[in-house]
C-alpha cells in the first residue's frame, strides 16, 4: 500500500453501476467473493452504489437497496446494505469504514428509519466497529421456495436520530439484498 492512501483520506465516490468485472477488480475471480454461498440463498442487486479507487482500481464497494419488511406484523422499509467488498491487499485500513459511512449517509435521505445488512458471523467485529447492532432473533426472508430463516447474522443501524429497532418478528418482505 502507498503512503498516498493511507495518509490521506479516501474519497470515496457514487458509482453509476456496479458490474462483474469492477467486483472482480475488488475481490478476484472467486467462484464465492463474499463466502455466502454455502447459505444458498437467492440475492437482490443493490441500486445505489459507492466506491473508492486507488491508483485507477476499484478497491472498495458498499451497495444499497430500499427494501419491504414486517417488524412485529408492521409494514416497513429499510435500506439494505450490501455487497461490502475491500480488496484484500488494502484490508485493514479503514476502506470499509470509509466505503459503508458515505453510503449510509446516502440512505439517511432515502427515508427509512433502519439500515439493515446481513454478513458472516466473523464480520460481526467490523460492523459493531461501525456502529451496527446485532438482532438476536430469527429474521424471515423470501426465496423462490418461500420464506426461509435468514442463516446468515443480522445487523441493523438507526438512519435517524432515536431511531431504535421496534420488537416483534422480523419478516423482508423480498429476496435478501
Amino acid at each position: 500500500m502507498t503512503d498516498r492512501l493511507s495518509s490521506a483520506s479516501p474519497t470515496v465516490v457514487r458509482l453509476t453501476e456496479y458490474t462483474k468485472t469492477e467486483q472482480i477488480e475488488i475481490l478476484g475471480d472467486s467462484a464465492d467473493p463474499f463466502g455466502v454461498a454455502d447459505a444458498g440463498l437467492t440475492w437482490l442487486p443493490k441500486e445505489e452504489h459507492f466506491g473508492i479507487r486507488h491508483e485507477g482500481r476499484l478497491v472498495a464497494h458498499a451497495g444499497l437497496l430500499q427494501l419491504p419488511i414486517s417488524i412485529g406484523g408492521v409494514g416497513t422499509q429499510v435500506v439494505g446494505v450490501g455487497g461490502v467488498a475491500v480488496a484484500p491487499d488494502l484490508r485493514g485500513h479503514g476502506l470499509a469504514r470509509w466505503v459503508v459511512s458515505a453510503a449510509l449517509e446516502h440512505a439517511r435521505t432515502m427515508g427509512p428509519k433502519h439500515g439493515l445488512l446481513f454478513c458472516r458471523p466473523s464480520l460481526v467485529p467490523l460492523y459493531r466497529r461501525l456502529d451496527w447492532q446485532l438482532l438476536e432473533q430469527d429474521v424471515h426472508v423470501e426465496q423462490p421456495e418461500g420464506s426461509v430463516i435468514m442463516p446468515l447474522r443480522t445487523m441493523w443501524t438507526p438512519l435517524r436520530d432515536g431511531a431504535i429497532w421496534p420488537t416483534g418478528a422480523v419478516r423482508l418482505l423480498s429476496f435478501p439484498m
